[in-house]
């Protein structure tokens, strides 16, 4: 007769074997905001124009060296669910106002940070959830006084420029000058008129070797390979090229199921391959006749097809990104047909010209367009790690230009505006009556930490550099931030207003609301339950033992 062993009772008494079960305040609540606290502080001190880089390896061994943000999270792979809240809303700020990752990070950070102390000092978590909220609704307020002014037209690169030059220069510091002119001229080139600004309307090709001086802006479709026959240009002396799409192979299509030719004979075996020949050539011969003068396969390009393409000098590319497939059709207007069929005058696109160019040691393909509804940045650089990074620089100019069309007015930079916040939400705490006052107190708390951090990245001691912006303050002086001299390297507490440096009001605003939401999300948890995991047990890692 087998002993029967008798569950633990309580909780455990209902759960599978393996499950584990955390509550009260120092195994729930301590322990996620712990959790998070680490998580903020590893992105931290990327902060700012002169932040430092992080190598993050990815599950299949790819390097990243990056002081984005939204990045770093995404190739961690966080599991823990209190901190991957926090991922979940950095997430969401990079989707709505695509910049502000990292400060969004950071000020959740601090913010769990400061209420940890609270909790330690007796407070309840909803006491101190509800002071939160009422800090943010007036923090939303007072941003409303700190905006210094908005852009009139969105179409005026003068304008346009410093904005994008701000949200880029924290990423490629050094480099900010050249990318903002690219990334404006870029946007305003394809934004259309009356409508909404699409984020994948600027492309980007990434060209090794060179350095980013030599990076330029094309419009229209950039393709990082060769033509495939002897045509490798097409430009017409007047009139537009008519571009044929197709997203099947341009060759013989394989039938669906497997048949059986019986041939006796050496003419029936040269009937049969001229029978070929004969229906490929009037395939193209139509597409030449119907005016088509570039041929896209999203396929490969068949050896009996390309003869007859260079037959009729017709350039032949494959594409084999059904995306960038699809933008090259909205790019030139035509209709990505499925078959390999005659294009009528409505599937078939067009484009000023068609060439190929050597960029380095590189051929690329251009489909130019005067005016375009596609355009591409062509970046040049030495190292494939920096072509990421400024690819990843280059879509957060674009996505703070599409911000800016949604919302054009801007507040200082620097820290100004989050120090100004601070002192007005210190004094509001000291109104305020009840225990609330003490949350507000320890948002405006988390709001200089963040001034702190910059000033620490920025090589200044934190709390003197801190100390000083508060005294300009209280003197009655606006705008005073950290400013980072691009030229010298060399920081100062100035007026950051004054010296150009600002920051979109959008970007502030929802790293406020996102970064205060998923803080009192997080202390708002009081048990922690994890069932048993699915499946066996873990694959074993390098250099394990073959006996476990």
């Amino acid at each position: 007769m087998a002993l029967h062993v008798p569950r633990a009772p309580g909780f455990y008494s209902m759960m599978k074997e393996g499950a584990r079960h955390y509550a009260g305040m120092d195994e729930a609540v301590f322990r996620n905001i712990e959790a998070c606290c680490q998580m903020s502080g590893m992105t931290s001190t990327c902060y700012g124009p002169v932040g430092m880089n992080k190598i993050v390896i990815n599950h299949i061994g790819k390097h990243f060296i990056t002081k984005d943000a939204a990045t770093v999270l995404q190739e961690l792979e966080v599991a823990h669910p209190a901190a991957k809240m926090l991922v979940l809303s950095s997430k969401q700020q990079e989707q709505e106002a695509g910049d502000g990752t990292n400060l969004c990070l950071m000020l959740a950070g601090f913010l769990l940070k400061e209420a940890e102390s609270v909790l330690r000092m007796g407070l309840s978590p909803t006491e101190v959830v509800s002071g939160y909220e009422k800090a943010l609704e007036m923090a939303q307020k007072m941003l409303e006084d700190q905006v210094v002014g908005q852009v009139s037209d969105v179409r005026d690169i003068a304008q346009v420029e410093p904005l994008i030059r701000c949200a880029v220069m924290s990423k490629q510091f050094g480099l900010h000058e050249r990318l903002a002119r690219l990334i404006s001229e870029a946007c305003i080139s394809v934004l259309p008129q009356g409508g909404h600004f699409d984020v994948d309307r600027v492309r980007v090709c990434k060209v090794l070797g060179g350095s980013v001086d030599g990076s330029r802006l094309i419009g229209g479709m950039v393709f990082r390979r060769a033509a495939e026959g002897d045509v490798t240009q097409v430009i017409p002396e007047s009139g537009r090229v008519k571009v044929a799409v197709f997203a099947c192979p341009v060759d013989f299509l394989q039938t669906e199921t497997k048949g059986t030719v019986l041939m006796e004979t050496a003419a029936e075996l040269a009937n049969f391959s001229a029978e070929e020949e004969r229906i490929m050539e009037a395939q193209v011969r139509s597409l030449a006749e119907a005016g088509a003068r570039v041929v896209v396969s999203g396929g490969k390009v068949g050896e009996l097809a390309l003869h007859y393409l260079n037959h009729y000098n017709i350039l032949a590319l494959r594409v084999s990104s059904k995306f960038d497939l699809r933008r090259l059709a909205t790019a030139t207007g035509a209709i990505a047909l499925p078959r390999l069929t005659t294009p009528t005058a409505e599937e078939m696109g067009s484009c000023s010209r068609v060439v190929t160019q050597e960029v380095g040691d590189t051929n690329v393909v251009v489909f130019e367009e005067d005016n375009c509804k596609i355009s591409t940045v062509l970046l040049r650089a030495s190292t494939e790690n920096l072509l990421d990074d400024l690819e990843r620089a280059v879509d957060d100019g674009v996505n703070a230009y599409k911000a800016l069309t949604r919302n054009p007015r801007f507040v200082s930079g620097g820290g100004a505006t989050e120090a100004a916040l601070a002192v007005k939400l210190a004094a509001a705490a000291e109104a305020e009556p009840g225990l609330e006052q003490y949350a507000i107190s320890r948002f405006a708390n988390a709001l200089d930490a963040v001034v702190k951090t910059l000033a620490t990245n920025c090589c200044l001691n934190g709390a003197e550099t801190l100390s000083k912006i508060h005294a300009e303050l209280a003197a009655g002086r606006k705008h005073i931030g950290i400013f980072c001299d691009p030229d010298s390297g060399e920081s100062a507490v100035a007026n950051v207003s004054e010296r150009g440096l600002s920051d979109l009001l959008l970007v502030k605003q929802w790293a406020l609301r996102l970064a205060c939401r998923s803080a009192c999300t997080v202390l708002s948890v009081d048990e922690i339950i994890m069932s048993r995991p699915a499946g066996g047990p873990k694959p074993r890692g390098p250099g394990g033992d073959d006996d476990d």
